[in-house]
C-alpha cells in the first residue's frame, strides 16, 4: 500500500509567509471582497476587471505560499486503500479496478466481462459526503449561523471538504487522499490562456466563476478569521486561495443530487468510487435506491474485461463540461451555444408578442440555444421566434383569431408555419444573427484548426481552442441552415403553395409525440430557469444581509451536472439587466441589424 500518508501543511518557500502580518492580509482581502462585489463591468471592460482580480488574487497567492494542506505520496499511492475502505463500508468493488487511461486519465476498468444494464457498483450512504453530514461535523455551528452556508449547498460542501481533508482521523480521508491535487478548470488557467478564450461565448461564464470565486473566498477567509463559530475550525491558521479553488472545483467536478433520507427532498452529495468513471454519449444509468438507501450503477453498454467502464454525465455542452469539468468532448452530440435573445420593449407591438409568448409559456426575453444537430434550433426557440417575427395580424390571429387558444400548441411546430412569410422572416434572422455572433471571433475556424496540429500545445490552450472552434462551427452550421431555410420557403412563397392546414386533431399528435420538432414547446428546460431562479432569490436574499456572494447552483440527474461557479448570480443579474433594458449597449448593434432584417420584410 506504500507509505504510510498523513496530513501536512507545506513549509516551502523560505518562510515567506512569516513577514506577513494578519492585518497586512486582511487588507489585501478587503480590496479583493470589494472588488469582487462591486457591480458588473461596462461591456467591453470584463477582461480588464478579470485581470484586477487575478492580481489581487496573485498577491494573496505569493503571501500564502507554503501554507496549503498536502498528503505524503501520490493520488495513485491510495487507491488501495480506497477500495479496501469501500469494502469495508458496503460498496461493491468487484468485477472492476482503477487505472490509469493514456486519453482520459484514472477510470474504472472492468475486471471480468460485464453486460449492459448489470448493476455492477452500489455506494451505500454512509460512505457519501453531503449537505447533511456536513451540518453534522465541526462545520455545523458555522452552518447554522451563516446565510451563504445554508443557501448554497455545493459551498457547504466544499467547506466540509477542506474541514475534514486537515482532519488526520476523517472517515472519509481514504477517499479525500485520491482527490485530484488540481483540476483542469479555467479557474487553474493561466491568464495567456484564458486570452485564449477572450472572443468564445462562453468566456463571460470563466470571468464570473474566477470572480464569483474570489469573492467567495475574501468573504469566508474574514468569517473564519473573525466569526465565533468559526475558532473550531481546522482552517482558522491556514485558509488558503489555493485550498478554497481546489475544494470548490472537486466539488464542481464530482457532486450529485441524492435524495434525503426520507425521501422528501434531495441534497448535494460527493460519491466515492462512482466519480472515478469517464464520460462518454448515452443514457443515464444511475440512480438512489432509497429501499436499500444507496446509490446504483449499472453498465451503459456490455464491457469486456481490461476495457474502460463510462458512464454518461447529462446533456452538457462543451463549453459546460470545460468550464465545470476541465475537458472537452470531441464527439459530444449535446454540444450547443447560448445566445440571447429578446423583444424590445420599445417596439410598438411589444405587448401583443409578449402576450402571446406568455401564453406559451416563452418569456419575452431569455437564454436559447443553438445546436450542432439539425435543425439547429429547439421547438421553444422556433416557438419564440416565430412570435418575434409576427405582424400585427398574424399575432391577432393568435390573440383573438378562430382557435386561437389551440394554435398556441403549433407555434413550436415546424409542421405549422404561422405564414411563409414568417419563416422567412425568422430563419432571416437566425442567419443574421449567427453571423453577426461569427464577426466576434478574432480567429477563423480554419486559422484555429491549424494551431491545433501544432505539437506543443498545452493541454488549457487545446481545450480552449477546441471550445472557441466547436462554437463557431455550430455558428456556421446555423448560417448555413437559415440560409438553406430561408431559400426553400422563398420558394413556397413563389410558388404560392398552400399552408399546411391546421386541424383541432392534431392537439393530440401534438401533445403525444416524443419528437422534439413536434412538441408545442419545450417547458422543461424553462422549469430548470424558474428552479435556478428560485435558488437565485435565496442567494440575493443572504447577500443583502452578509454583503458578499456565491453561485447559485444548476442541479443535474447525475454526475457533474451541477454548475457551481459560473451559473450565479453575477451571470443571471447581469443577463436580467441587458434583457429587462433593451437598448444595452452589448446587444444593440446586433439587435438593431437583426431586427433590421426581421422587420425590412414586413
Amino acid at each position: 500500500m506504500g507509505k504510510k500518508s498523513r496530513v501536512k501543511t507545506q513549509k516551502s518557500g523560505g518562510g515567506a509567509t512569516s513577514a506577513v502580518s494578519p492585518k497586512d492580509m486582511m487588507n489585501i482581502i478587503s480590496e479583493l471582497l470589494q472588488k469582487c462585489s462591486s457591480p458588473a463591468p461596462a461591456p467591453g471592460k470584463e477582461w480588464e476587471e478579470y485581470v484586477q482580480i487575478r492580481s489581487l488574487v496573485e498577491r494573496i497567492r505569493k503571501k500564502q505560499k507554503g501554507l496549503s494542506v498536502i498528503f505524503d505520496g501520490t493520488r495513485e499511492d491510495f487507491f488501495p486503500e480506497l477500495m479496501a475502505w469501500a469494502a469495508e463500508n458496503g460498496a461493491s468493488t468487484e468485477g472492476f479496478e482503477i487505472a490509469n487511461f493514456p486519453e482520459e486519465g484514472f477510470g474504472l476498468k472492468a475486471t471480468r466481462d460485464i453486460k449492459a444494464e448489470e448493476l455492477f457498483l452500489w455506494i451505500p450512504r454512509n460512505m457519501l459526503m453531503t449537505v447533511e453530514s456536513a451540518k453534522n461535523s465541526v462545520l455545523g455551528l458555522l452552518y447554522s449561523q451563516d446565510r451563504i452556508l445554508q443557501a448554497m449547498g455545493n459551498i457547504a460542501l466544499a467547506f466540509h471538504l477542506l474541514c475534514e481533508r486537515a482532519d488526520p482521523n476523517s472517515f472519509w480521508l481514504p477517499y479525500i487522499k485520491t482527490l485530484p491535487s488540481e483540476y483542469d478548470t479555467p479557474l487553474y488557467f493561466e491568464e495567456e490562456e484564458v486570452h485564449y478564450l477572450q472572443s468564445a461565448q462562453a468566456i463571460n461564464d470563466v470571468y464570473s466563476q474566477y470572480k464569483n470565486t474570489a469573492r467567495q473566498y475574501a468573504y469566508f477567509y474574514k468569517v473564519i478569521q473573525t466569526h465565533p463559530n468559526a475558532s473550531k475550525l481546522p482552517l482558522k491558521d491556514a485558509f488558503t486561495f489555493d485550498d478554497y479553488r481546489w475544494a470548490v472545483s472537486s466539488v464542481m467536478t464530482r457532486q450529485n443530487q441524492i435524495p434525503t433520507e426520507d425521501g422528501n427532498r434531495v441534497t448535494l452529495a460527493l460519491i466515492p468510487l462512482w466519480d472515478m468513471c469517464n464520460h462518454t454519449n448515452g443514457l443515464i444509468t444511475t440512480g438512489y435506491n432509497l429501499e436499500d438507501d444507496r446509490c446504483e450503477c449499472v453498465a451503459l453498454q456490455d464491457y469486456k474485461a481490461d476495457e474502460q467502464i463510462y458512464i454518461f454525465y447529462g446533456t452538457r455542452s462543451n463549453a459546460e463540461f470545460v468550464i465545470h469539468n476541465g475537458f472537452f468532448f470531441d464527439n459530444n452530440s449535446h454540444d450547443r451555444v447560448k445566445i440571447k435573445l429578446g423583444v424590445s420593449k420599445s417596439e410598438r407591438l411589444y405587448a401583443m408578442k409578449a402576450e402571446v409568448l406568455a401564453r406559451a409559456g416563452i418569456p419575452s426575453s431569455s437564454i436559447f440555444a443553438l445546436h450542432c444537430s439539425e435543425p439547429p434550433i429547439s421547438a421553444q426557440l422556433l416557438a419564440f421566434l416565430r412570435v418575434f417575427c409576427m405582424s400585427e395580424d398574424e399575432l391577432k390571429e393568435y390573440l383573438v383569431g378562430e382557435h386561437a387558444i389551440d394554435k398556441i400548441f403549433t407555434l413550436g411546430n415546424a409542421e405549422f408555419p404561422v405564414s411563409w412569410d414568417n419563416e422567412i422572416k425568422l430563419w432571416t434572422f437566425l442567419e443574421t444573427r449567427a453571423a453577426l455572433l461569427l464577426k466576434t471571433y478574432k480567429t477563423t475556424s480554419e486559422a484555429d484548426r491549424s494551431l491545433l496540429e501544432k505539437p506543443d500545445l498545452s493541454f488549457h490552450f487545446k481545450i480552449a481552442i477546441k471550445l472557441r472552434l466547436a462554437e463557431k462551427e455550430i455558428l456556421e452550421k446555423a448560417v448555413a441552415s437559415g440560409q438553406a431555410k430561408r431559400e426553400y420557403f422563398q420558394k413556397k412563397l413563389e410558388e404560392g403553395a398552400p399552408l399546411p392546414k391546421y386541424e383541432e386533431s392534431n392537439i393530440s399528435m401534438l401533445e403525444n409525440s416524443v419528437s422534439d420538432s413536434k412538441l408545442p414547446i419545450i417547458l422543461g428546460k424553462l422549469e430548470e430557469a424558474d428552479e435556478t431562479g428560485e435558488q437565485e432569490l435565496k442567494m440575493t436574499e443572504a447577500l443583502s444581509e452578509v454583503n458578499a456572494g456565491g453561485d447559485v447552483l444548476v442541479n443535474g440527474d447525475s454526475k457533474q451536472l451541477n454548475g457551481t461557479n459560473t451559473e450565479n448570480e453575477e451571470t443571471l443579474h447581469r443577463e436580467e439587466n441587458a434583457m429587462k433594458t433593451d437598448d444595452a449597449k452589448e446587444n444593440v448593434e446586433e439587435i438593431t441589424e437583426c431586427n433590421k432584417v426581421a422587420e425590412g420584410q414586413s
